[in-house]
Parts: structure tokens; sequence; C-alpha cells
């Protein structure tokens, strides 16, 4: 091949790349914006639950981001439910728009309770307790046998609560490597033991649609007793193979319920 034909082969070829980058830029475009129709302008306000803190949502925050949602995570102070709902609702007020209201663990019942603001257009129930209109996690669980992480609980002299490095490893997340685990319970976030005796006032599931994720392997909440709750309050259910911690070991099952909640909300 002569050199010129060599030259105009490779010019052939670079205006061919060139040309067909728009076209893939526009096919990649096109892509994103299906996945994420219905999303735009939505907001997801992520609750985290007892001995957690805003940080347990991280993979899921990353991906519902990519989804193109508006996503803030709560930093609930744990010390009553009337104080996680202010802090809870702080953050809905500063929203533009609907909000998706997820709530993990003791978080059902705060956004329980929360999700009653006019900006809040679907629940997501991650591992939760779902209580009705004056109910209490007690009450939910009253006549139940005690769980096995119960003796694994420590109380101290303020009246917070938290569990053993052990009862994380073997109860809470026992589906995360141990490193993760030991990590889990070195910065895990007291709870106030009066919690569970606090009562909702109007449970907001009641007016809005409502989502559950139920982990099979959870040891905290039974799975049972999580799929009666949301049998109850009519929520469409999503299972997943993973312990109480989900949004850690199966982030992508638990973002995708609350995108469905996202694409569902009005």
């Amino acid at each position: 091949m002569t050199r010129f034909l060599r030259r105009t082969l490779a010019s052939a070829l670079m205006l061919g790349s060139l040309f067909a980058l728009p076209a893939a830029h526009a096919a990649q475009q096109a892509a994103q914006s299906a996945s994420s129709a219905g999303l735009q302008g939505k907001n997801v306000v992520l609750v985290h639950g007892a001995f957690a803190d805003g940080s347990s949502w991280d993979k899921v925050i990353a991906l519902l981001q990519a989804r193109g949602l508006h996503v803030v995570a709560v930093q609930n102070p744990l010390d009553s439910l009337a104080g996680d709902v202010a802090a809870t609702k702080r953050v809905i007020d500063a929203q533009q728009g609907p909000v998706v209201l997820v709530g993990h663990s003791w978080a059902g019942v705060v956004v329980s309770e929360a999700g009653n603001d006019d900006k809040v257009k679907a629940l997501v129930y991650v591992a939760a307790f779902a209580p009705d209109n004056g109910q209490s996690i007690s009450d939910i669980t009253k006549g139940l046998p005690p769980p096995v992480w119960a003796d694994q609980l420590k109380k101290d002299s303020a009246g917070y609560l938290t569990l053993s490095t052990q009862g994380v490893i073997d109860d809470f997340a026992q589906d995360l490597p141990l490193a993760q685990r030991k990590l889990i319970a070195a910065t895990q976030a007291p709870w106030f033991a009066g919690c569970i005796d606090e009562k909702v006032t109007q449970a907001a599931w009641h007016d809005k649609p409502s989502f559950f994720v139920i982990p099979q392997q959870d040891r905290m909440i039974d799975p049972q007793l999580q799929a009666r709750m949301a049998a109850h309050i009519g929520a469409q259910v999503t299972k997943v193979n993973a312990s109480h911690v989900a949004l850690v070991s199966q982030p992508q099952a638990v973002a995708d319920a609350i995108i469905e909640a996202a694409r569902k909300a009005q």
C-alpha cells in the first residue's frame, strides 16, 4: 500500500470515528434518560435506624444519585420518637418537590409519624417496624418470644442502648465481612431505651403508598413479623437474601425498591 493510500485510509477512519462519537453520546443520553424516566425532580429522604447513622446509607445513596434522584440522609439523635421525627421533618421541609421517605429498622416508626407531611408521597420500610395508630414497638412485639440478640444489649447510666460486638457480628450484620462488622460495632450510635414504648399518633401509611424490603435472614426483626406488618399496611414487598443491614449488604435491591416507589410517587 502506498503512503498516499495509507494516509487516505487513516483520514477516513478518523472522520468515521468523529461522526460516530455524537451518535454514541446521544444513544447513551437516551438510555440514561429512559432509565431515569419519572424520577426527575423527586427527592429521597433516608432515615437510619437504631445503632446506626446516616452513613449507613452510603451505597444506596450512590445508586440513587446515579439515577438522577436528589438524596439526603437524616442524622437522627436517637433520643426519642419526637426528636427523630423533628430531625426528619427539618430535612423534609428543606426539599423542593415530592419526597419519598425511607426508614430502616427503628426509623420505620419515625417515618410512620413524619410521613404525614404533605411533601411525602410514598413510604419505604427497609427491615423496619411499621406501627399503626397508637402503636409502639412494645405493642407490636407484645407476646412474641424475645429476640436472639436481647442478651447482647447494654444500657448505660443515661438509659441508652448499644449492641455488644458479638451481637453485631452474629445478629445485626452477619452477612458482611468480619472487619466491616467490627467497624459497625465500634462506630454504632446509642439508642435511647425509652423509644420502644413511644407510640405513633397517626400512621402515615394509611394515606400514602407504601413499599417494604424484607431481608430473609434478618435476626433483629423477624422476617415473618415484617411480612405481617407489610400485609397489614398494604405495602408492595421486595424480599432479599440479606441480614438486617440489607442497605449495606444488598444496596442494589434496596435502591431498586426506592426507585420503584419514586416512579409511582405523585
